[in-house]
């Protein structure tokens, strides 16, 4: 009977393994914003747009985009904050950790339903800006 159950839950994770990685990454686009490259999110901070952390509290702390709001997307992301940081006409970036994340995907889809205009969706987030060598803090 140990035989049988080690193949069953061999053949389970099998199974289930590509679903759940398929569950944990984030959708490629979000209708109604941009989806932005480690180079063109580069450039957008060059050019003074606002930069908007939606990860947990402790992953901001840990090191962040220079000048990035942290609006928590669980907590703290709403429309009236998000307006306090950004017109809705002007450009905005949201970012989290990347393609397992989340997070910016949903904040990306909130702002947009939200009416604002100009959203870049910055899918690789915070890692690939830390491994493109730009500046954090």
């Amino acid at each position: 009977m140990t035989n049988f159950l080690r193949t069953l839950a061999a053949v389970a994770s099998l199974v289930l393994l590509p679903f759940a990685a398929l569950a944990a990454t984030s959708p490629e686009t979000v209708s109604g914003a941009t989806t932005v490259s480690p180079e063109e999110a580069g450039q957008l901070f060059d050019d003074g747009v606002a930069f908007i952390d939606v990860r947990k509290p402790s992953d901001f702390d840990a090191g962040r985009i220079p000048g990035a709001v942290h609006l928590d997307v669980k907590s703290a992301l709403t429309q009236d904050a998000l307006a306090e940081v950004v017109a809705a006409d002007a450009p905005v970036v949201f970012y989290c950790n990347g393609h397992s994340c989340m997070r910016s995907s949903k904040a990306a889809e909130m702002a947009v339903q939200w009416g604002f205009s100009k959203v870049y969706y910055f899918r690789d987030g915070y890692p690939a800006w830390e491994g493109a060598g730009f500046p954090i803090e």
